[in-house]
């Protein structure tokens, strides 16, 4: 017996016949509609005849003589998500910009949980949604990560041969994701402690004299380069010397993966047949890229130990036997034998720095943010570093660190209200109908706005107020991870794998500089942040240090 079903989207109908005489139960059949149609979820489909009568059973569904509706919700078919009106060539891109984030939030409030942009022709789909994020961030028949796609925020750094920038169908993912993880598990990061001592500790002399000469800094600026000089030394065991003196400027490595990162940007930003030209910033990228490629795989040549013995991938130890993450990637082999290609340890290595620098300084700037500008923080993580280590802060170990509640509770608040991340994109694989009946076309790229769903009012209590106290409640993080409230690192097949890494980071900074310093606000004007980098960063934020004397 031959039924038609259809879904209605606006003046569009996409429809399909099939037989239900081989079905025997209204949920096996809902189940291979949700299936054909693209139903993320497929225990939302409402199956109504033409007079919106509900068909709650096979019989019903086999009587009728209507051709059958799929829908999302009972009383509204299939749509497309709304959006601000369009304006030619610019699109809905002055909703948008500056304040990306605010906007982002003022359209959620207006039109719902799902929103569509147009940005100088670009269309995107944003959710602040956690229960639609979740599908998003999937790895299954509906979504994948595919930077290759030109629409993708992160194409024009879509490097195919490593984890973080590759396509999931690239084929250097799975051999990445099998190697890359256990260089930042809690094992790893806890062999790698000394490392990121000592490269927070390095930042002193150059803090001591901004004391006592009573001068404000720049808060990204320096965070990037203690940021980079904590990533170089983990990934490549190499010391950057980046603060010897206030004055001293970043090293050549941090300078070429910055103006990479900075010519990358400005090339995203051009149409694709820039690229073909032999002169200005895009020919002037590839030689930028070169560089970077080069003095990372001298770094890395450097610090792999190539004469010593293979390392077991399956053995959970063997990463105390390397001395940094290229050391280990070098040398370890899967339990055939088989080592990850250089080539991809080299992407890998390349990567893992320049994205480690980028997100982290961020992070840490953020969380200076945080300590000066919301009152009894900075003083609450004071007492408790004293409380925990006296008369010392020497040799935090990796469970020490991560067993301080307030300062994980500051920390997990920080992530919260002022996420660096906002870019995690995904592309539909075929048409894909969401949670609340959103149509999201084959190809299309989706984003779960991570800032937003952050401070989605509809899960979170006082979602504005900065308040580390909410995360002390027992059971409360991992309630909010579950239901996708809570995402700093994304989630899923490709998760952030360097989350471990990024935490403990800083924490470690913020015990070593609090039980140094206070820290003041110094800010001449509103802290403004950057609407078109890769990640939140705060460009105008200063901070006074004073040196404490007890």
């Amino acid at each position: 017996m031959s039924k038609e079903f259809f879904i209605a989207c606006q003046n569009d109908v996409h429809s399909h016949s099939l037989d239900t005489s081989s079905f025997t139960s209204i949920e096996q059949l809902t189940r291979t509609l949700a299936k054909l149609f693209g139903f993320a979820d497929t225990k939302s489909l409402w199956l109504v005849d033409q007079k919106g009568s509900h068909l709650s059973s096979l019989e019903d569904v086999r009587e009728t003589k209507d051709k059958v509706e799929l829908r999302a919700t009972r009383h509204e078919s299939i749509r497309e998500p709304p959006g601000p009106r369009l304006v030619p060539f610019a699109g809905n891109r002055y909703e948008l910009y500056p304040d990306v984030l605010g906007n982002y939030d003022r359209l959620f409030s207006l039109y719902g949980p799902m929103i569509k942009t147009v940005n100088m022709g670009t269309t995107i789909y944003h959710t602040n949604d956690p229960a639609i994020a979740r599908h998003l961030l999937r790895e299954d028949e509906l979504f994948t990560k595919s930077t290759s796609d030109s629409s993708h925020p992160l194409h024009y750094m879509a490097d195919q041969d490593c984890l973080f920038t590759c396509d999931s169908a690239s084929p250097a993912f799975a051999p990445s994701h099998k190697f890359v993880p256990p260089t930042m598990s809690p094992r790893a990061i806890a062999h790698f402690m000394p490392l990121i001592h000592d490269a927070a500790q390095s930042t002193f002399p150059a803090f001591d004299q901004l004391a006592e000469a009573d001068l404000a800094m720049n808060v990204y600026q320096y965070m990037f380069k203690l940021a980079s000089q904590i990533v170089w030394r983990v990934v490549l065991n190499q010391d950057l010397k980046q603060f010897e003196s206030p004055r001293t400027p970043p090293s050549l490595p941090v300078r070429l993966f910055g103006q990479y990162l900075s010519l990358m940007k400005k090339s995203s930003l051009k149409p694709q047949w820039f690229k073909y030209i032999p002169f200005g910033d895009t020919a002037k990228l590839k030689v930028v890229r070169q560089q970077v490629l080069d003095i990372t795989e001298e770094a890395m040549n450097a610090s792999a130990q190539k004469d010593s013995s293979p390392l077991p991938l399956y053995d959970s130890k063997a990463i105390q036997s390397a001395t940094c993450v290229a050391d280990f990637l070098y040398r370890a082999r899967d339990k055939d034998g088989k080592g990850l290609p250089y080539d991809l340890v080299l992407g890998n290595v390349v990567v893992s720095c320049g994205a480690g620098f980028t997100t982290s300084s961020s992070l840490l700037s953020w969380a200076l943010y945080s300590l000066v500008r919301y009152p009894g923080n900075q003083e609450r993580l004071f007492e408790e570093i004293v409380s925990h280590r006296g008369g010392t802060d020497e040799g935090w170990t990796y469970d020490e660190i991560h067993g301080m509640k307030f300062l994980d509770c500051f920390v997990k608040e920080v992530l919260r209200l002022h996420s660096p991340s906002f870019q995690t994109a995904r592309n539909a694989k075929q048409d894909a109908v969401l949670p609340g009946g959103y149509l999201i076309p084959k190809g299309s790229v989706v984003i779960a706005c991570f800032p937003s769903i952050h401070k989605n009012p509809a899960h979170w209590d006082n979602p504005l107020r900065f308040d580390p106290d909410r995360w002390a409640q027992q059971g409360f993080a991992a309630q909010m991870a579950r239901q996708g409230s809570y995402t700093p690192f994304a989630a899923g097949g490709r998760g952030c794998v360097g989350f471990n890494l990024a935490l403990t980071q800083v924490k470690v900074v913020l015990a070593k500089l609090v039980y140094r310093y206070e820290f003041d606000d110094s800010s001449p004007e509103p802290v403004m942040y950057d609407p078109e980098f890769l990640v939140v960063r705060p460009l105008n934020f200063y901070a006074g240090i004073t040196k404490r004397a007890h």
